[in-house]
């Protein structure tokens, strides 16, 4: 037996059972809720009791809400289309061909296509609405929430197919 053989037995490169792709689901969760459209959470939590570091919040709150809306005018098209085109051929590749690997991916990238869309709805209504003080502080607070709350069906749906595909194909 070579030393790849070995390797490969000793590591599964099975996505679902790749210790790997469970790590890196739980980073990208966890970066995704803390980073609450491209502001740092302790940062909003720190603005509570500290005018500086709210003037700051507010700041950087505008900063990357404009960045974000300019994207999405500008190339919002664009996106849509080769993002849709990207899901619908990892879901083709993933669940109609059987690719484990793509299934992953999928199960990986297709809610946080929610998050992105959510992080264009809250960047529009803290341009509009709540650019300031509590509101802003409010509308970061209840956006966090909601990715979380997507983070976790997201990653339930995921264990449970993982836990599916590794019980259906456990020698593969």
């Amino acid at each position: 037996m070579g030393f790849y053989d070995t390797v490969f037995e000793f590591i599964d490169m099975r996505s679902f059972s790749n210790l790997w792709f469970w790590i890196m689901l739980a980073v990208v969760w966890s970066s995704a809720s803390h980073w609450v459209l491209g502001v740092p959470f302790d940062m909003v939590t720190r603005a509570r009791r500290n005018a500086h570091a709210a003037a700051d919040l507010e700041s950087l709150a505008a900063i990357n809400a404009n960045r974000l809306i300019f994207i999405a005018d500008e190339a919002g098209l664009w996106l849509t289309a080769i993002a849709s085109a990207l899901l619908t051929g990892l879901a083709l590749l993933g669940f109609l061909y059987g690719s484990e690997f793509a299934q992953a991916v999928f199960l990986l990238i297709a809610p946080l296509s929610f998050v992105f869309l959510l992080s264009l709805r809250t960047a529009r209504r803290v341009l509009d609405t709540d650019r300031a003080g509590d509101a802003l502080r409010r509308r970061l607070g209840l956006h966090r929430i909601v990715v979380q709350a997507i983070g976790l069906v997201a990653i339930f749906f995921t264990a449970l197919w993982g836990m599916y595909q590794n019980i259906a194909s456990p020698f593969l």
